[in-house]
């Protein structure tokens, strides 16, 4: 199974980035993931020609390639970060990568909640006809306290959250399985 991860934030230092890395090692046997940074997109400016930028459209590409997409975002003021935000405008107005993809949506922050704001923000997002992303229903996973969450070697040491997420990861494979 061939899955692409999107880092949700053009922040230098993510432990979303951490997580999806963690996710790709771990999972290995699994699947192969693709991380995508999204750090060097530029803003979402609603071309007359509809066509993408080349960074977009190279990430369009890994999409449709695909068989599903992780993005695992941060919360800022309790919504997904501006420059994921720009990423979904192009692929709306643009190519569409996500139309009917299998999606699962992850979370990491600093504090308790683990961005449960955000990814109901982003599912919103992800229903809108223009992007119309398969989100995996009835399923989060939140990383709260992420600073404490990884070891030096970036593997997630509560057994617990690890557990859950073996488990998330498991289902979603069989999601993007059915959806095929």
């Amino acid at each position: 199974m061939k899955l692409v991860g999107i880092v949700g934030t053009n922040a230098a230092k993510s432990t979303n980035r951490t997580l999806l890395r963690y996710m790709k090692k771990h999972f290995v046997d699994q699947a192969e993931i693709e991380i995508c940074e999204i750090n060097a997109l530029p803003f979402f400016n609603k071309p007359d020609s509809h066509q993408p930028p080349a960074e977009i459209a190279q990430i369009s590409k890994k999409i449709v390639a695909a068989d599903g997409v992780i993005i695992s975002t941060p919360e800022y003021d309790h919504s997904i970060p501006a420059a994921l935000a720009n990423l979904l405008e192009w692929f709306a107005y643009t190519t569409k990568p996500l139309q009917d993809k299998p999606v699962m949506i992850t979370g990491a922050s600093y504090g308790v909640l683990g961005t449960s704001r955000a990814q109901n923000h982003l599912r919103q997002m992800l229903n809108a006809p223009e992007l119309k992303g398969l989100v995996m229903p009835g399923r989060e996973y939140l990383l709260g306290h992420s600073l404490q969450a990884f070891d030096q070697d970036q593997n997630l040491i509560d057994k617990q959250k690890a557990t859950e997420l073996d488990q998330y990861f498991h289902d979603f494979c069989d999601f993007v399985l059915r959806n095929k």
